[in-house]
């Protein structure tokens, strides 16, 4: 996708907001393989790192008093157990570890990304779909393991007229088989779609007569990006909290 814009004096500017998601290989070359070290590679381990250092580097000394890094992780241990506890209920505490792992990746992901010359995996259907087959596949192992043949009792509305039942278990199913789908296009859509709209801004700052506008724009949008950053990764989050809930209570 090419803008192509032109100035006042015959110049022409010319950006493409979406080179920016394009994965490269990290050492040069066109040929990519299953092993190869990319630009998504490299971000993906760099968030993994960053997750470390602030969970278990960052609490390692657990002071009474604690430093600016234990409070960011008591924090988010916090925010993440509490809204596992409340929304998926206390059954579902043992699946924490893997649910705040999830969160932090995200989040961190998401917030690696908004650094110049950064690359945001998150940004990519290819990562998203994987966690989100991986939660959909947890749930629903989960919810057989646990309640056996009841758990199809999830897509049969007792509660319907009975002529109703049979057409509404067509749509739970469908909708059931939606979820990753949904799941993984609301977080790689917005957070693809923030990213660009910054560099379009971005290119338009190279014009002098609309230069103004478009750094007080691209301030604007880089504010709501890191909001709209920890808020997918606390959609997404929330999200896996609800579709384990079911798992463990189909009948609720």
């Amino acid at each position: 996708m090419a803008t192509e814009t032109h100035g006042a004096e015959g110049s022409s500017l010319v950006f493409h907001p979406m080179d920016q998601f394009i994965v490269k290989p990290l050492f040069g070359g066109d040929h990519m393989g299953m092993f190869t070290i990319t630009n998504a590679t490299l971000w993906m381990m760099l968030a993994i790192v960053a997750v470390i250092a602030l969970m278990v580097f960052g609490t390692s000394r657990r002071a009474t008093i604690p430093g600016r890094a234990q409070s960011v992780a008591e924090l988010a241990y916090g925010f993440v157990y509490k809204m596992v506890e409340d929304v998926a209920g206390k059954d579902a505490v043992g699946f924490f570890p893997y649910i705040m792992t999830l969160f932090m990746f995200i989040v961190f992901s998401n917030f690696l990304g908004l650094l110049p010359m950064s690359f945001t995996p998150t940004s990519h259907f290819a990562v998203t779909v994987v966690l989100a087959m991986l939660v959909f596949l947890t749930v629903t192992i989960v919810g057989f393991v646990k309640n056996g043949a009841k758990f199809l009792g999830l897509f049969w509305v007792s509660s319907a007229p009975l002529a109703l039942r049979p057409v509404l278990a067509i749509i739970e199913i469908i909708s059931y088989f939606v979820r990753p789908v949904s799941h993984s296009i609301r977080l790689a859509g917005n957070v693809m779609a923030g990213h660009a709209v910054i560099k379009v801004f971005a290119g338009f700052a190279a014009i002098a007569v609309i230069s103004p506008v478009s750094v007080l724009a691209i301030t604007a949008m880089y504010g709501l990006e890191v909001l709209v950053s920890f808020i997918q990764a606390y959609v997404f989050t929330i999200l896996t909290c609800v579709y384990l809930k079911d798992a463990l209570h189909p009948s609720h």
